[in-house]
C-alpha cells in the first residue's frame, strides 16, 4: 500500500516539472514583446513604405549662415501720404458724398458747405467794387474840372487859388480811386484762397450776379490725394469750423511698419538695409521692405529703439494696425552646421530630426536649431557633420514614431 502511494507520489512530481519545464520554456505574450520592441526612438520602416512616403535624406553639412534679428510692429501709415481734411472757414454741411472705407481719387469731391465767411467776403467784394465805380466816376468829374480850370487860368479868368483847389480835388479823387481799387485787391485774394476762380470772381458782376453770389459761398472740399477715409466725423446740416477734422485720407499703396529694436541688436541694424516682413494673415509669404530710420533715442522703460521700414503695399494686403514680424539680416556671415528647416519637426517642446541608422532604421533626435532664413536652420547641438537626416517625409516618420509608442508597437 505505501508502495503505491510512493510511485504514485514520484508520478505526479515527475509531471509537475515537465509541466514547469514546459511552461518555462514558452514566452508569455508581454515578455514575447519586450524582447522584440525596439529602442524607443528608433522607428523601422520598410524600403516599400519609405518610397510611398517619398522619403529623402541629406547630409549635414556647413553652410555660411547670415544671422538675423527678430522684431515685431505695426502697420502704420506712410505719414507723408495722409491727409488730415478740414474746412477752409466756418459753415453748415449742405452734402457729403462719401463716406467711412471709401477709395477716393485726387480732385474727387468730399463736401460741399455754405461758407460763412465766404458769403461775407463776396458782400464785401462787391460793396467795394460798386463804390468803386461810384469815386471813379466822381475822380471823372474832378477831372474835367481841372480841365476847365487850366483853359480858365490860361486867360486868367479865374484866381490861381481856384485853380489849385480844383488840381486838389482832382488829385483827391484820383487817390480815392487808388485806395478803393486796393481794397478790392486784398478781398479779391482772400476770395480766390477758398478756391474761387478768376472767372468765378468776375462771373459776380454779371447779369445774373445775385444768383451767382447766392452760390458762389459754396465751397466744395476736394480730395488732394487719391487714398482710403480711414476717419469719418461729418454729417449734412452739421456747423463746422476750421478746428474740426472732417475726415481723413490715407494713401495704402506704401505703408510703414514700426517696431522696436533692443539695445543689443542695435549695433546689427543700419539704415537702408533691406528686411523681410511676415503677417498672421499671409503665414507662407514674406514681403520685402527697407529700413529708413532708427531712433536716435531709447525707450527707457523697454531699452528699445524705434524703427521704421518703408513696405510697398500696390495689392492692399496690409491693413493698417496689423501685427508683424520682421526680420533683419545682421552684416556678417559665418560658417556654421546647417540643415534644411523641412527637416525638424516639433514633438511636445522639442525640435526634433530623424537620422537615418541604416536602410530601414531612423532614429528620431532631439536638437537645438540656431538661426533660419533661406529654407535652412543652423544646428547647435544634437548633429554631427555628415549624418544623414530625412528631409522628405519626416511627418510620416513622426507618426508612426508615436504610433508604436501609444501602441506599444502592436
Amino acid at each position: 500500500m505505501n508502495r503505491k502511494f510512493l510511485i504514485l507520489g514520484v508520478i505526479v512530481l515527475t509531471s509537475g516539472m515537465g509541466l514547469l519545464y514546459f511552461m518555462r520554456g514558452r514566452e508569455t505574450p508581454d515578455e514575447k514583446r519586450q524582447t522584440k520592441d525596439p529602442a524607443p526612438n528608433i522607428v523601422e520602416i520598410s524600403p516599400e513604405s519609405q518610397n510611398n512616403a517619398g522619403l529623402e535624406v541629406e547630409k549635414v553639412t556647413e553652410r555660411p549662415i547670415r544671422g538675423l534679428v527678430k522684431t515685431t510692429g505695426i502697420i502704420s501709415p506712410d505719414q507723408s501720404r495722409v491727409a488730415h481734411m478740414f474746412p477752409l472757414a466756418k459753415g453748415i454741411v449742405e452734402k457729403v458724398y462719401v463716406q467711412l472705407g471709401d477709395k477716393v481719387s485726387e480732385g474727387q469731391p468730399l463736401v460741399l458747405y455754405d461758407n460763412i465767411e465766404l458769403g461775407q467776403l463776396i458782400g464785401e467784394f462787391l460793396s467795394l467794387r460798386g463804390g468803386l465805380e461810384r469815386v471813379q466816376a466822381q475822380e471823372e468829374v474832378a477831372g474835367k474840372s481841372l480841365d476847365r480850370a487850366k483853359s480858365l487860368i490860361d486867360v486868367q479868368a479865374i484866381a490861381q487859388s481856384e485853380f489849385e483847389l480844383r488840381q486838389a480835388e482832382y488829385q483827391q479823387a484820383k487817390a480815392t480811386v487808388q485806395s478803393q481799387m486796393a481794397d478790392i485787391a486784398r478781398v479779391e485774394e482772400q476770395v480766390h484762397r477758398y478756391g474761387l476762380s478768376e472767372q468765378d470772381v468776375q462771373a459776380l458782376g454779371g447779369p445774373s450776379e445775385h444768383a451767382t453770389h447766392r452760390t458762389a459761398s459754396h465751397n466744395i472740399l476736394k480730395a488732394p490725394r487719391s487714398g482710403v477715409v480711414t476717419t469719418f466725423e461729418v454729417s449734412q446740416g452739421e456747423v463746422v469750423d476750421p478746428g474740426k477734422e472732417l475726415m481723413t485720407i490715407v494713401d495704402t499703396s506704401v505703408v510703414w511698419v514700426l517696431a522696436d529694436v533692443y539695445e543689443k541688436d542695435l549695433a546689427a541694424v543700419h539704415t537702408g538695409t533691406e528686411a523681410q516682413i511676415t503677417v498672421a494673415s499671409y503665414p507662407d509669404h514674406s514681403f520685402a521692405g527697407k529700413i529708413t530710420y532708427i531712433s536716435d533715442s531709447l525707450d527707457p522703460a523697454s531699452r528699445t529703439a524705434k524703427l521704421r521700414c518703408v513696405v510697398p503695399n500696390g495689392d492692399g494686403r496690409f491693413k493698417l494696425e496689423m501685427f508683424a514680424t520682421v526680420e533683419i539680416p545682421e552684416a556678417g556671415v559665418r560658417s556654421a552646421l546647417a540643415i534644411p528647416e523641412q527637416a525638424i519637426q516639433q514633438l511636445d517642446a522639442d525640435s526634433v530630426v530623424f537620422v537615418q541608422r541604416d536602410a530601414t532604421h531612423y532614429e528620431k533626435r532631439v536638437i537645438q536649431a540656431g538661426e533660419r532664413g533661406s529654407g535652412w536652420a543652423e544646428v547647435l547641438k544634437g548633429l554631427g557633420k555628415g549624418e544623414n537626416v530625412v528631409t522628405q517625409g519626416t511627418f510620416y516618420l513622426k507618426s508612426a514614431l508615436l504610433r508604436e509608442q501609444i501602441g506599444g508597437g502592436e
